[in-house]
């Protein structure tokens, strides 16, 4: 069974899960999204805190989805750079840990959705919602609502200094 994925309204509880078979059982895996100024402190944040326990960016104001930090490269990448899904860049793996991992997304999928208007967020939107063999949200309406908060978390990243990394866990 492959992933399932969904997005989860805003406000909503801070978890992200997504599941899928193996060998009959269910495995979990929770993404959270948050800022930290290096990967040397991004790493620390799994040891610091429990990830129930996570907040987010320093700031308090994380970014939680249901979706894949790899997803979101590409919604970003596609929808709003054109650049096509083979020819998105791959995550940079920060720590892997046998309970848990952390990924760091490139800037290139922060920075784009800084500064653009409504036109240019609703485009990519219906760019994803229509880009074929792909992974996440599939309306166009829902891609709009998370390409909105994350261009909110892009903006609390940038004004911290930040850069974005996802916690992953089981």
């Amino acid at each position: 069974m492959s992933p399932v994925e969904r997005i989860s309204p805003a406000g909503s509880d801070s978890t992200a899960k997504s599941t899928s078979s193996k060998g009959g059982g269910r495995v979990g895996v929770t993404y959270k999204y948050f800022g930290a100024p290096d990967g040397a402190t991004a790493a620390r944040v799994p040891i610091s805190m429990r990830p129930e326990e996570l907040g987010g960016d320093e700031l308090g104001h994380g970014m939680f989805t249901k979706i894949k930090p790899e997803t979101m490269a590409a919604m970003v990448l596609t929808g709003i750079e054109g650049i096509p899904l083979n020819r998105v860049p791959p995550l940079e793996l920060v720590v892997l840990h046998p309970d848990y991992a952390v990924v760091k997304l490139p800037m290139t999928v922060v920075d784009p959705l800084r500064g653009i208007g409504e036109e240019s967020v609703g485009a990519a939107a219906f760019i994803w919602s229509t880009v074929p063999d792909r992974s996440g949200p599939q309306d166009a309406y829902n891609v709009y609502q998370l390409l909105h908060r994350w261009q909110d978390f892009s903006d609390r990243l940038h004004e911290a200094g930040h850069q974005a990394y996802c916690l992953v866990w089981p």
